[in-house]
């Protein structure tokens, strides 16, 4: 876990070894969860940047960010240059989203979509471009969940099991932007762990639009919900254990659960001591 001081070739070689199997191995358990249910059909592309609240879009830039990142930091360990981490991250986080879109591409349920594209190098762009302008990263996309009723009325669509109703129930899934208030101020008596964290949800979704709910009979009535809310970058806490800032680097993904409040479309306002 402790970084080379200079480039280390068998190290280089095993982060390439390893990033490639897992991430192989996501892609055929992502295409177990997701696709073989549907059928295949020739390659297209299909517009879909109205559908479910733009939940999706914002999971293409969550994804692309944290791919791109973590491979940075895996190739960190190698000992490679920071010019070679920034290109590894982009590449290997733009090029697994790119499959993909290529597997929705040839679904008969899906298609490839220009607006995930666009989210994917928009991911990317946030990471990389942190990098070259703070050498930090201060502004961290972040991802939580909390289980709804909803699948169960479309279980095909929005999962049967716990592990499918994460990747595709919306209607629990919530992405943050979380700010680190120390790197932007740069207030003494501000710890440096302490973020402030900006959220988009969305409820009362079972199909992808209100047009496509109708045309099935149901009359959706989705809704968006913004939050704000207290957040921690676990990469800020200090510690000298290479393997413990490895193990706050993977979890930074997630929004730690703090007080929060949320305000819906509808013009609601609520509060929260605990959410997640």
């Amino acid at each position: 876990m402790t970084p080379s001081d200079s480039l280390n070739s068998e190290r280089k070689t095993a982060v390439y070894i390893a990033e490639a199997a897992v991430l192989g191995t996501t892609l055929i358990g992502l295409n177990q969860l997701w696709y073989k249910d549907y059928e295949k059909s020739n390659f297209r592309f299909i517009n879909d940047n109205e559908e479910w609240l733009q939940m999706d879009k914002l999971g293409h830039v969550y994804s692309s960010y944290h791919l791109g990142r973590l491979g940075a930091e895996a190739l960190q360990w190698s000992g490679a240059s920071k010019k070679e981490q920034l290109i590894y991250g982009s590449t290997i986080g733009l090029g697994f989203l790119t499959v993909v879109e290529v597997f929705d591409g040839y679904s008969s349920e899906w298609g490839a979509s220009s607006g995930d594209i666009i989210a994917n190098v928009s991911g990317t762009a946030l990471y990389v471009s942190q990098e070259l302008l703070w050498n930090e990263q201060r502004i961290t996309p972040k991802f939580s969940y909390h289980k709804t009723n909803l699948p169960s009325l479309r279980p095909n669509t929005l999962g049967e099991t716990a592990l499918e109703q994460v990747l595709k129930d919306y209607n629990g899934q919530n992405y943050w932007l979380s700010f680190n208030i120390h790197s932007f101020t740069k207030l003494e008596f501000v710890p440096k762990w302490l973020n402030l964290a900006v959220g988009h949800g969305g409820s009362g979704m079972l199909f992808g639009t209100k047009e496509d709910a109708l045309s099935n009979g149901y009359i959706q009535n989705e809704y968006r919900q913004f939050y704000l809310s207290l957040d921690v970058d676990l990469t800020k806490i200090k510690t000298n254990s290479h393997f413990l800032k490895t193990v706050f680097s993977v979890f930074n993904t997630l929004k730690v659960p703090a007080p929060t409040l949320q305000l819906n479309s509808n013009k609601d306002v609520r509060a929260y001591g605990f959410f997640f």
